[in-house]
């Protein structure tokens, strides 16, 4: 079963955490998502969907979404309560993330690139065997930013499922100084889903076909971030 996030007496990441830490993640793990609902119902969406992706949030099941970390707000918020498991990192930051989405129906699957990766990737397989969708901050969790890590294309590969690359942007937001910039939409603001067409990845791919599958994920990342912020591009 995914690993739910911490309790308040436990280790995050092999780290005996202090009682300020603890209360910290607490208090923030209610702030944030009561912040995000307040906005989130003024929030005013459109999506555009490429050629050959799904057509709608009804075809997320099953699916693997990769996406900015920069845009995990407005992402939690627009796919609230369908179930889909997130892969969040065994840090500290990965605890943040893992308690703040949980108030919104998804599954925190504990694990990234540099540690817990292969056993977060084999239950994120068996929850899209059950016919769930999942999702990648895929530049987490630390980053390069917009730089795309390897997992949706290796999931891909192990479960038959195609990847469905995806990104928010927004109209009017507050942008934090932090290494992914991260974007906090402002109420009122307008939001827009650039979602591109599907990558299918056989299961006797090569590691040289990885490679390609892998910079096609990238360029569609790129796509589709390019297409969705340049909707707003004049109006600010």
């Amino acid at each position: 079963m995914p690993e739910k996030p911490s309790d308040n007496s436990g280790d995050i990441g092999g780290k005996r955490l202090s009682l300020l830490e603890r209360a910290r993640i607490s208090l923030v793990s209610w702030i944030v998502p009561l912040l995000l609902r307040l906005i989130g119902c003024t929030l005013r969406e459109t999506m555009t969907f490429e050629e050959g992706a799904i057509q709608g949030l009804d075809e997320i099941h099953p699916g693997i979404f990769p996406f900015w970390h920069r845009c995990v707000l407005p992402a939690a918020w627009l796919f609230r309560h369908r179930h889909l498991a997130v892969m969040t990192s065994q840090s500290r930051d990965g605890e943040y993330i893992a308690r703040v989405i949980s108030r919104f129906g998804f599954v925190p699957v504990r694990g990234s690139s540099t540690r817990g990766g292969q056993r977060a990737l084999m239950e994120m397989n068996t929850m899209l065997a059950e016919g769930n969708g999942v999702a990648f901050t895929i530049d987490g969790p630390r980053g390069p930013r917009y730089v795309a890590k390897k997992g949706p294309v290796l999931l891909a590969r192990m479960s038959g499922v195609p990847i469905t690359a995806f990104y928010v942007a927004v109209e009017r937001g507050w942008v934090l100084k932090t290494w992914d910039a991260l974007v906090i939409p402002k109420p009122f603001s307008r939001i827009h889903v650039g979602v591109a067409r599907k990558i299918f990845v056989p299961p006797d791919a090569s590691e040289d076909a990885m490679e390609r599958f892998h910079a096609e994920m990238q360029a569609a990342l790129e796509r589709v971030t390019e297409f969705a912020e340049a909707q707003f591009s004049k109006s600010r």
